[in-house]
């Protein structure tokens, strides 16, 4: 028997094609499946050269021998004979037929190719249907071997375990009908027709699947005819080992996304655990580690957070060698920490939002720790909350974790989410010596405002603030009269045009009324907060009430954070903040905390910086007039040296991506991202100097 399977040199991955082909019905003359003899052979005949171009386009074509005999009856007269001849051609890649009966009951039979998949890879086989009942819904295709390996977590605090390790054993399977053009997504009504079924396999080895189809809601046959048991031999893949050297070529971790050429993602995160994110397109590995990949061709995009350039390459994994390695050279475009500033991002989650909370609460410290580094934090503050509290907080320890290394600190501490105090705003709270507020042993014990909180962080050491601080302190929009209206506010005759808050600070009153620096307005009064969180919500909103508040005299910081991976789930580190530390001293969690609390920071999305910001010869965070931080005193009105390093980075051209960046309202994400203030179509980015909410001077640079 022909087997059916990819020149993978050529396509770029393995696949394979499972065809479903119904039970004993119609004419048997020859393999497992029967021939469909009273077919209308015009509409039969123009669906061939569909299916021959959709082989083509997901890099599985019918063999060279097989292709020219159909092209050469496709040219012949469209008989039935002829089109017996072209099913018995196809029916070699078939895996299963699907017999849909007149009332629409559906059997499955096992067909006549290849029981072969490929590990970590796609193979690809045909579907030959007999619709007797002619009718056109889609064709689904179910296993219980392609179940998921995980449960999202719904936030509770201690959820129950549902997956059993044979659920994980047995679920290496991911099914994928192929119904984009030039297939139709549906059954064209024709009493026979081909379609096409993508499998990817997790293992290696020998492997039972089952498989059903339907075509809806209860048409599946009685008596188990709606089912077929299949035993798979599932080829070993590539051992792919990677070379990663930083910009100074020492080891290193690194991000990777690796496609093929359907643009399909490698490991497939259907099937991931930790510490590869199913809700991640990338994965992290570092020097000498490695990824199974079926041997082909492949696009790497590669990177370690914004301060480095992002690569794209070309991978030629050959076939039939057990292991491979390949090469990659980080390039950065700037260095802060060799400048003393140190980034972080001080609210990451190990748990909860698009984590899984089973087979696991949530994920480890050494999960966790990969993004960190693999994203190049200097900081990260892992903090557990509400959901898997129970569970999560066994990895708190009051100090920093012992899988830091001397570049890569991370520590576990507390958000306060999920609690009582919620509705007045969610609590950051860093470097506790005790994560469980006085008295209580559940969550539900816990005070139901903020203020008696962040007092008692503040008492053992603790560096405290608000989380997410625009959410419930939206501005209202403008309307085309300049009129405050509520953000997405409806007219009569439809759709107010309306322009969102862009001004700075803004006098129009808040609702109040979100999980963000609710009550800061109150607490900020009483010396208990720290800092406000920014760049994951809104600028304009979180920026507003902390001018506020400055204006007013009081002095909280403000520190960038991701909320990872609830408002971002795409990587670490998406907003964060930069510490300077002494030249000579060396970076611990305590003085990097320290350089939080006392504002000696700038914060954004990496992808912007404003180093050494001094007025006359009082820097940002340090000791001014009378010592006290950032403070300068003047006896008159008077002209004062302003001096800064600032960079930017924006992509070299303008493209329909970065233009949709900039285009989106203030309260759309990305919230902070720089191409916002990309001038024009060139690179430029404008450097303002503001005083009193009022752009004093103003400068450009090329953000390159």
């Amino acid at each position: 028997m022909n087997s059916f399977s990819i020149n993978s040199r050529k396509f770029g991955f393995s696949a394979f094609f499972l065809l479903l082909l119904l039970a004993p019905t119609g004419k048997k003359i020859e393999g497992a499946l029967p021939i469909v003899e009273n077919v209308e052979t015009q509409p039969f005949f123009a669906s061939m050269e569909r299916l021959i171009d959709s082989m083509d386009y997901v890099g599985a074509p019918v063999k060279k021998e097989d292709l020219d005999k159909i092209k050469s009856l496709l040219k012949k007269s469209e008989t039935k004979e002829n089109m017996i001849k072209v099913q018995k051609i196809l029916d070699q890649y078939c895996l299963a037929g699907v017999n849909i009966s007149a009332e629409s009951r559906v059997k499955v039979a096992t067909g006549d190719a290849k029981k072969e998949l490929m590990q970590q890879g796609w193979r690809t086989f045909l579907v030959k249907v007999h619709n007797k009942a002619e009718i056109t819904p889609k064709l689904l295709a179910q296993s219980p071997n392609a179940g998921p390996i995980f449960i999202r977590s719904k936030g509770s605090a201690e959820p129950k375990k549902t997956l059993s390790e044979k659920d994980q054993t047995q679920r290496f399977l991911s099914i994928e009908m192929f119904n984009k053009r030039p297939m139709s997504p549906i059954l064209s009504g024709l009493k026979l027709e081909y379609r096409i079924i993508q499998l990817y396999s997790r293992d290696a080895g020998k492997r039972e699947a089952k498989f059903s189809f339907n075509v809806g809601q209860g048409t599946q046959d009685i008596g188990f005819r709606n089912s077929v048991s299949i035993l798979f031999n599932c080829l070993p893949a590539v051992k792919v080992v990677l070379n990663i050297k930083d910009h100074d070529g020492e080891p290193t971790t690194a991000s990777f996304v690796i496609r093929d050429s359907q643009q399909r993602v490698y490991p497939n995160p259907a099937r991931r655990l930790a510490p590869d994110f199913f809700f991640h397109n990338q994965i992290y590995r570092a020097d000498g580690e490695f990824v199974y990949l079926p041997g082909g061709s492949y696009t790497i995009t590669t990177s370690r957070g914004p301060e480095y350039q992002v690569k794209t390459s070309t991978l030629l994994i050959p076939d039939r060698v057990s292991e491979f390695k390949a090469d990659f050279k980080l390039e950065r475009w700037i260095h802060p920490a060799s400048r003393n500033w140190f980034s972080g991002d001080h609210h990451v989650h190990a748990a909860g939002c698009m984590h899984y909370q089973d087979p696991t609460q949530g994920v480890e410290p050494a999960d966790m720790m990969k993004h960190l580094i693999g994203e190049d934090l200097n900081v990260g503050c892992v903090l557990t909350w509400g959901p898997c509290w129970y569970y999560q907080k066994k990895f708190f320890e009051g100090k920093v974790s012992s899988l830091s290394n001397p570049n890569n600190l991370m520590r576990y501490d507390v958000e306060v989410s999920g609690f009582p105090s919620g509705h007045s705003g969610h609590l950051c709270l860093l470097r506790l010596n005790e994560d469980d507020y006085p008295g209580t042993k559940r969550i539900e014990d816990w005070p139901s405002w903020t203020y008696p909180i962040l007092k008692w962080g503040k008492e053992q050491g603790g560096v405290v603030g608000y989380s997410h601080s625009g959410w419930g302190l939206a501005l209202p929009d403008y309307d085309q009269r300049g009129n405050r209206v509520e953000i997405g506010k409806k007219s009569i005759g439809g759709s107010i045009k309306t322009k969102a808050a862009d001004q700075l600070p803004d006098y129009a009153m808040p609702k109040f009324d979100g999980i963000g620096a609710n009550e800061y307005i109150v607490t900020v009064t009483k010396d208990v907060c720290d800092f406000i969180s920014s760049v994951d919500t809104p600028s304009i909103w979180e920026l507003n009430i902390w001018y506020h508040a400055l204006n007013s005299g009081f002095r909280t910081r403000i520190s960038g954070e991701t909320d990872f991976p609830c408002i971002y789930g795409d990587r670490v580190g998406l907003g964060r903040i930069y510490v300077k530390l002494d030249s000579k001293e060396n970076l611990t969690f305590d003085s990097w905390v320290a350089g939080l609390k006392n504002g000696r920071s700038y914060c954004g999305d990496g992808l912007s910086h404003v180093l050494d910001f001094k007025v006359n010869h009082v820097a940002v965070g340090e000791p001014g007039s009378q010592k006290k931080i950032s403070q300068l005193n003047l006896d008159k009105p008077q002209k004062v040296k302003v001096t800064c390093d600032v960079s930017a980075l924006l992509e070299k051209n303008v493209t329909e991506k970065t233009e949709a960046i900039r285009k989106r309202r203030l309260d759309e994400k990305p919230y902070w991202h720089i191409e916002r203030s990309r001038i024009g179509n060139s690179r430029k980015v404008p450097v303002e100097l503001i005083v009193n909410g009022q752009v004093v001077l103003k400068t450009e640079i090329v953000a390159d």
